[in-house]
């Protein structure tokens, strides 16, 4: 500890293993926590162990999956062969059996997210080789990683690099081999379903399948028994940990996609899943068990009326990518907010329960809202990892969950997705018009999209720096669809507010912001950005009072949430000499939005200009919280 290996410091050990040593560290550099793995040092002169571990370090540089450990760096120091990977907070999944049993819908949701990692490695030419509760671990806010490909068979396009192992060579861990790999045979991918197999049978019973009091008799029960699985377990479930378990690997299943195809349908199902009954000594306690459960039924089948969408959690924890969680989370709360019947919590209250530590069913019952949409989202190298839940806030019951792991040119259609999804779960049927609404895409363009929320996320944060970089990311969106009347709406925000922020002189600024509101409303009268900020350029600029509360007020009807448009409309009606008016309209856009900085503050100085300077010191200490 507190020595250095290259760039990075030693900070504390991790663990050990047979192949290696972690130790948590820090990158110089970047100034982030690493972890960085060692060649132990009565491994440093083996040149066959130094050899694997590097084979393994190319294995996990080869793959890009957010299921799978990623790899940063690799180097010799003083002697010492290390690589860099992403530090995980969480525990091994072996860690967490020995603490608890899981759920049987947990259990399933992990083996999948294994089985999509799994398939990532397999469709790179890499088997693994080594699954086992030991090798996955689960993050602290929910991700599923797969560790440990030190016994990895590698075939990339350069030959020389293979990790063939000569037939007869026993490779794995006892009770998590495939017949195949007992008999010593060349390892393929239907080794790792088989021993994905293992891992779920003991994560759905508490035992291990081919567990015996010995090395060589678990070895051959592997070869020759068939576990037993218990009644209790679902029909589906039972079929599918029997068919990876096959002996022959041509009848397991034909990749791991399938295999966790097949999961994630049980999963669908599980509604339908039948609790054995208990059988009863009476008729009248049959009766009573009947009615009771049609009364549950009824309970379960009433519509909600109220959502709460959460803001999606950057589970990646890069900062470059924050922008994409809540640009997902404010697309789908607008999209939904369409959806007849149903209540949708603002974006402006939602995104105060922000971050991996929020519990969402303490954040429902104080949004008053009966059910929650809570998310993760992962975003590395093209590929893209959502995780959605639909929960029900009163009984924590799961009313529907999916993840989706797809290529980032993706996003518009999982958004979609996501979106006609909860509104299916939630029984509510939208007119042909709100359909018709909920299948519009602002843009075709997904880098135009990206650009887009990017711009959000920066005009949002407020500051003279932020801003700017807000207009440059509308402007780019703009560039790459010309007719993305959203990002025009965001380029004349922006404009906008360039004055206040003193990034130009509202007379080079506001012609700016009026241009390009006008062009978003000439692709999209419907929109209440842009009208607000035309009305912002008719007030501050043309000093045209009465067309600028027109435009207000129809920015207003269009979103009644939109808080940027109450606290603009506020300043023109205490400017107009009706500060009473102008405090209501400013106080409701601290209400829409109350950890605003820029709401709290133009509240506080309507009301000293309306000479109520202790309301206004009041909310000006507020603002200072």
């Amino acid at each position: 500890m507190g020595t250095r290996l290259g760039l990075y410091e030693i900070l504390s050990p991790l663990g050990s293993g047979g192949m290696g040593e972690v130790y948590r560290a820090r990158d110089t550099r970047l100034d982030r926590e690493v972890a960085i793995k060692v060649v132990p040092e009565f491994l440093a002169k083996d040149a066959q162990a130094v050899a694997r571990f590097r084979r393994e370090a190319k294995a996990v540089a080869a793959l890009s999956h957010p299921n799978v450990l990623a790899i940063h760096d690799f180097g010799v120091e003083a002697g010492v062969t290390f690589a860099i990977t992403e530090l995980l907070e969480g525990n091994t999944l072996r860690t967490e059996l020995r603490a608890r049993s899981l759920p049987l819908e947990k259990a399933i949701d992990i083996v999948a997210a294994i089985a999509d990692g799994v398939a990532a490695a397999h469709t790179k030419g890499i088997v693994h080789r080594d699954l086992k509760p030991e090798n996955i671990f689960l993050t602290r806010d929910g991700c599923v990683k797969i560790l440990d490909f030190g016994l990895a068979r590698y075939q990339p396009a350069r030959s020389e690099d293979s990790t063939e192992t000569a037939v007869g060579t026993l490779m794995g861990t006892v009770g998590y081999m495939s017949p195949e790999q007992v008999r010593g045979e060349c390892a393929g991918p239907a080794s790792d379903i088989f021993s994905l197999g293992c891992i779920l049978f003991e994560m759905a019973t508490g035992r291990r399948a081919f567990a015996r009091a010995t090395a060589g008799e678990t070895l051959a029960a592997i070869l020759h028994d068939e576990p037993t699985l218990p009644k209790q377990i679902p029909s589906q479930l039972s079929r599918l940990i029997s068919r990876c378990l096959n002996k022959e690997a041509v009848q397991r299943f034909q990749s791991s996609q399938d295999l966790a195809f097949a999961l994630r349908a049980i999963l669908k199902r599980h509604d339908s899943w039948a609790i054995p009954w208990v059988w009863f000594g009476s008729a009248a306690l049959v009766l009573f068990a009947v009615a009771f459960w049609w009364i549950a039924s009824q309970r379960n089948a009433a519509p909600i009326d109220s959502l709460a969408v959460l803001p999606f959690v950057n589970a990646g924890g890069d900062p470059n990518t924050e922008y994409l969680s809540e640009g997902i989370s404010e697309y789908l709360i607008n999209t939904l907010s369409d959806t007849p019947k149903l209540r949708v919590t603002a974006r402006t209250l939602a995104f105060r329960y922000k971050g991996p530590q929020v519990d969402p069913l303490n954040a429902g019952r104080e949004l008053k809202a009966r059910a929650v949409l809570t998310g993760r989202v992962i975003e590395r190298n093209g590929v893209l990892n959502i995780q959605a839940d639909l929960m029900r806030v009163d009984d924590g019951s799961q009313l529907w969950g999916r993840q989706y792991t797809r290529q980032f040119s993706d996003i518009l259609s999982i958004q979609q997705e996501i979106s006609r999804e909860v509104s299916e779960r939630l029984r509510l049927k939208p007119s042909a018009e709100q359909q018709k609404r909920l299948e519009k895409r602002s843009t075709e363009s997904t880098e135009a999209y990206q650009a887009y929320l990017k711009g959000r996320y920066y005009w949002n944060r407020r500051t003279e720096l932020t801003v700017r970089r807000a207009v440059e990311y509308f402007q780019q969106a703009i560039d790459k669809d010309p007719g993305y009347a959203l990002a025009y709406a965001g380029l004349a925000d922006g404009y906008a507010v360039y004055g206040i922020y003193e990034v130009e002189s509202p007379n080079e600024s506001g012609p700016k912001a009026k241009a390009a509101a006008t062009k978003a409303l000439d692709i999209d009268n419907n929109l209440a950005e842009p009208h607000a900020s035309l009305a912002m350029t008719r007030m501050a600029h043309e000093w045209d009072w009465a067309g600028a509360e027109r435009e207000f007020q129809r920015a207003i009807e269009l979103d009644p949430s939109y808080a940027t448009a109450h606290l603009w409309y506020g300043i023109c009606l205490g400017a107009t000499g009706r500060p009473e008016p102008a405090i209501t309209s400013m106080r409701r856009a601290h209400q829409l939005d109350p950890l605003s900085l820029v709401n709290t503050t133009g509240l506080g100085w309507q009301l000293h200009y309306s000479h109520r300077h202790d309301d206004a010191l009041e909310q000006f200490i507020k603002g200072q919280k």
